[in-house]
């Protein structure tokens, strides 16, 4: 509070002089005994608090004291109450210092307090009444909603201030500017800041404060946090099981949902199908138990709100137990069958609608499953077992063939050798009945 003092003298001044010798004839004067003077000093408070209005006195003799309000309504006549209103004390009443207090301080209690000296003349001096009214905690108003790749307007509302309090829009620390307006009302005054933003579906729950300040508030600020609700169609993921299913094994499914409004129903069914007897379904779960291949199909998971509607699927494909399968191909007529491989040789898959199917040779089909279980005796093809029975009958054959070649190969030679033995035979006869030629024949013969 600063005082605001001023004299009223009691005697006349002569011609004004300078400054200074002015002031040192006031001066002299007011230390008369004649001369009486009031002073009074100005008071700011709080809407609601409570002021203490002092009137101060100089060379009081006895005189009537007044003090009246604004309206020029008497509240004291020499330290009596003249007026019927409680919330007005007199606290002190002496020569020197006269003092009242106002409690419970409204805006209309603002204004000027005179302090009132009747003498010869009369002096009275205005001790001015000023009322702060603080802002409350802003309002944060929001015209329509905010929409996903639309803008929303936001309206920052402070609605009783005295003075005008000051507002400003903060987003991450930065200030963020707004269009102000300030309307007067009465004494005091509602001000507001609106600002436009263009949301996205990241900007749903971002935070935003708006910022009052005032000189009633010493420093500090109230502020009002605000997030953003930015409504968004939602979205739909099924969350699949792991592994590989297979007959008797259960199924469970999760339908994961956003969306804001977040969807309050969700729906699960089977395309171009109704869903199994088995089927249970809790809110976003869905689950099969002792599944079979009769369940293999494509599953949807549906969510809508007021902003669209979103879904997922998901292609069950449960396997048995069989992982091996053979076709065995008719038996042409034409050509007998000579040989076969032993083993059947893994060829470059041809025609894959399945990524774990393989062709072999001989038409043998391979489905390719990581967890089977493969029986050896299973693996055996009727077409090497054809095979390997050929090729014994084969060997056999030829076997024979060489056996007859070499027993007729064999009775040639020995005919061969009887008929020379019948010529050297003659010839020793005839050579003995020769006489001595007989002699050089049979030493012919013998060489």
């Amino acid at each position: 509070m600063r005082p605001v003092r001023s004299s009223v003298l009691c005697c006349l001044l002569p011609a004004p002089f300078s400054l200074a010798l002015h002031s040192l004839v006031l001066v002299l004067l007011c230390i008369t005994p004649r001369c009486q003077a009031v002073q009074a000093e100005n008071v700011t408070v709080l809407e609601g608090g409570t002021a203490q209005i002092s009137c101060r006195l100089q060379n009081y003799d006895g005189s009537i004291v007044v003090i009246q309000n604004p309206r020029r309504q008497t509240l004291f006549f020499n330290g009596t109450r003249a007026l019927k209103d409680d919330r007005f004390q007199m606290l002190l009443f002496t020569p020197r210092l006269v003092r009242i207090e106002l409690t419970n301080v409204s805006v209309s209690d603002e204004g000027g307090y005179f302090c009132q000296l009747y003498t010869d003349s009369t002096h009275h001096q205005v001790a001015t009444l000023s009322v702060l009214v603080p802002p409350e905690t802003p309002t944060v108003e929001v015209k329509q909603e905010a929409v996903e790749g639309g803008e929303v307007e936001l309206t920052c509302v402070s609605p009783r201030s005295k003075p005008a309090a000051t507002l400003r829009w903060v987003r991450n620390g930065r200030e963020l500017p707004g269009v102000v307006s300030q309307q007067d009302n009465a004494k005091t005054f509602s001000v507001s800041s609106t600002i436009r933003i263009s949301v996205e579906r990241k900007d749903n729950g971002a935070a935003l404060s708006c910022e009052a300040f005032h000189p009633a508030l010493g420093g500090q600020k109230r502020i009002r946090h605000y997030r953003l609700d930015v409504n968004f169609a939602p979205t739909v993921r099924i969350v699949p099981p792991p592994g590989i299913l297979r007959e008797g094994d259960s199924l469970s499914l999760t339908c994961s949902v956003s969306g804001n409004p977040l969807p309050r129903n969700i729906q699960w069914s089977k395309i171009n199908e109704s869903l199994p007897e088995r089927a249970e379904i809790s809110g976003p779960t869905f689950q099969i138990s002792r599944l079979s291949q009769s369940h293999n199909g494509t599953y949807l998971c549906q969510a809508q709100n007021n902003y669209g509607r979103a879904a997922d699927h998901y292609t069950l494909l449960v396997y048995d137990n069989v992982s091996v399968t053979t076709t065995v191909p008719p038996t042409p007529t034409t050509q007998p069958i000579t040989s076969l491989p032993a083993t059947p040789t893994l060829l470059t898959p041809s025609f894959a609608p399945d990524p774990k199917v393989f062709v072999l040779e001989d038409n043998v089909t391979l489905v390719k499953d990581p967890g089977a279980v493969v029986e050896t005796h299973s693996a055996v093809p009727y077409a090497v077992i054809g095979g390997v029975l050929a090729l014994l009958v084969f060997t056999v054959i030829c076997v024979l063939i060489v056996t007859i070649w070499c027993s007729v190969r064999q009775k040639g030679s020995y005919l061969t050798h009887e008929a020379s033995g019948l010529d050297e035979h003659g010839e020793v006869q005839e050579a003995f009945l020769n006489g001595n030629d007989a002699s050089q024949g049979k030493k012919e013969y013998l060489l």
